[in-house]
């Protein structure tokens, strides 16, 4: 069944428990299709467009942008409290001000309105709603902001995609152990209840969290994002436990309160990296790959898209491990019965948050170190063809875009996917003319068009990365992703389109990357042996552009 966006009415699609993957999952079918492609292969481009209806948008999220961090009775949140520490952050940068779009709806709508996108995905400031998280404190100052922006976009004909939670927490539920206390659960319930309710006539897609693999690892194990927990054998997967558990009450309150006079739909958006193996022929090697997509993105896709509990890979591995280690019990929780029924199909759609690959191999840990990255059995590498990027971590691989598209499709019973993030960093230092961000949208968006015309998946919506260039998290204001170009420096923070924005612009426009109708017929220069012709053919039925034997074939 399918959900058709239609000045964004919903439907709810109810997931069929699948049985829980297999080691490695069904899955590694996508790595034995693309596997073996020559890089030639991988860089065919494909011409072709999304079907009517495709969303086409771009993100932002309310530490990075909004500012006014105090501003008419908002409360502090895990975020503010890290940032507002020097040394903590390159500069001293902090999100006090940031992009003012707490002062600036009005700019940021023109941005939108210029733009002609569909979607705007954004999210909320829990501490700005409800300044202390409990809703007995609410700021309706708060309420009013989010009013105004909805109702913006609305009379600019723009969906707002709205994410509940995107990393900052409000201190004071950080000052009770944040989401490592399972009494969080009710309270991000009931923040999400009011925010049905509130904004739910306008708002008809919702993410719970995003990244929640992110809060857990990041957060509560490496400890490099607020708030700062560094307790990596068990923190990570506490954390996680009662993410899912609260993800899923919060779609049951929608489901069972909201769905049928509003109509929206719910999901979640998760966070991946492709994961090439280091020998496509070594059975061990594919196994490592498979428990690294399984460790990073089934840790909550596999709960919520499959049976309602971990993947078998990650209990083994957790499992065995904490046995050897002397421990009575997993370090990875357990789910009772009703919990994963509870759990289980609490998604409308697929969103995936994506920006690089890595080639994996395996690699046996050693056992006195209790870690949820040593647990993993490998060690990640850039993969061939990484381009460089101001973010080291996420090199550059649009060829990774399309395999990871297919193993969602095999893995998850084929459901229809929303990519919520994608996008490239740059150095702060280059304004408008990025030349590298073009290169980026034109390869991955291709990458995407590949996945759904050639291999049938249900890709329904991009959303780029970013609006404009905004406080980057750890990274402060020393990289952008944005479309927009903000100068900082200056007092008004203006806001510029940069190059990106136009080549977007047109892509969108264009609903993909249409052939030119004077190049619709192929016009062959020179001499081809019966080989190249069957060549040719075979791309013109793919419908790709090939440029190859020094002649330049538009197909």
């Amino acid at each position: 069944m399918e959900c058709q966006l239609n000045t964004m009415a919903m439907c709810s699609v109810t997931l069929s428990v699948l049985p829980p993957s297999e080691v490695p999952s069904k899955a590694k079918v996508v790595w034995e299709k693309f596997s073996p492609q020559t890089k030639f292969e991988r860089q065919l481009y494909h011409y072709g467009t999304f079907p009517e209806g495709f969303h086409w948008g771009v993100s932002s999220s309310a530490y990075q942008v909004e500012g006014g961090w105090n501003a008419d009775g908002k409360g502090p949140s895990v975020w503010d409290t890290f940032t507002q520490k020097p040394g903590n952050i390159p500069n001293n940068d902090n999100g006090d001000v940031a992009c003012d779009s707490y002062n600036k709806i009005d700019e940021d709508l023109h941005m939108l309105r210029a733009l002609k996108v569909k979607t705007y995905r954004f999210s909320l400031s829990w501490s700005r709603i409800f300044p202390n998280g409990y809703k007995s404190s609410l700021n309706q100052k708060g309420v009013d902001y989010y009013n105004r922006l909805i109702d913006g976009l609305i009379a600019n004909n723009i969906a707002p995609m709205v994410t509940l939670y995107h990393w900052d927490l409000p201190q004071a539920l950080q000052d009770i152990n944040g989401w490592e206390n399972p009494e969080i659960i009710n309270i991000f319930s009931e923040y999400c209840d009011f925010c049905y309710a509130t904004f739910g006539d306008r708002v008809k897609f919702w993410n719970t969290f995003n990244e929640p693999q992110t809060i857990a690892w990041s957060g509560y194990g490496l400890g490099q994002i607020p708030p700062n927990v560094k307790q990596p054998g068990d923190a990570p997967y506490k954390v996680a436990h009662n993410l899912l558990k609260a993800h899923a009450q919060a779609y049951h309150t929608y489901d069972e309160k909201y769905r049928a006079s509003q109509g929206g739909l719910v999901s979640i958006s998760l966070n991946a990296e492709w994961t090439e193996p280091l020998d496509v022929n070594v059975p061990r090697e594919v196994v490592a790959a498979d428990r690294a997509l399984q460790f990073q993105l089934g840790w909550f896709a596999h709960p919520i898209f499959k049976n309602g509990d971990y993947p078998d890979a990650m209990k083994w591995q957790v499992g065995n491990k904490s046995e050897l280690q002397g421990l009575t019990d997993s370090r990875l929780p357990s789910f009772t019965d009703q919990d994963k029924a509870f759990i289980q199909g609490t998604a409308d759609v697929f969103c995936i948050n994506t920006y690089t690959t890595k080639v994996v191999r395996h690699v046996t840990s050693r056992l006195n170190i209790e870690s949820y990255q040593t647990d993993q059995d490998l060690e990640k590498d850039n993969a061939d063809g990484s381009e460089n990027t101001a973010v080291n971590e996420q090199k550059a691989v649009a060829w990774g875009l399309r395999r990871l598209l297919n193993w969602l499709k095999e893995e998850y019973g084929d459901p229809e996917i929303y990519i919520t993030e994608n996008g490239v960093a740059t150095d702060t230092a280059i304004t408008v003319d990025d030349t590298d961000r073009i290169f980026f949208l034109k390869t991955y968006v291709d990458e995407a068009l590949k996945a759904h015309n050639l291999d049938g998946v249900r890709v329904k919506g991009y959303i780029a990365t970013s609006l404009m260039d905004s406080f980057e998290w750890l990274k402060g204001y020393t990289v952008g992703y944005g479309l927009h170009y903000v100068n900082f420096k200056d007092s008004s923070w203006p806001r510029t389109p940069k190059r990106s924005a136009h080549l977007y612009f047109e892509i969108m426009r264009n609903n993909g990357f249409p052939l030119p109708a004077e190049e619709e017929m192929c016009t062959v220069i020179g001499q081809l042996s019966s080989q190249r012709d069957k060549n040719i053919k075979t791309h013109y039925k793919r419908g790709i552009c090939c440029i190859q034997w020094g002649h330049n074939y538009r197909l």
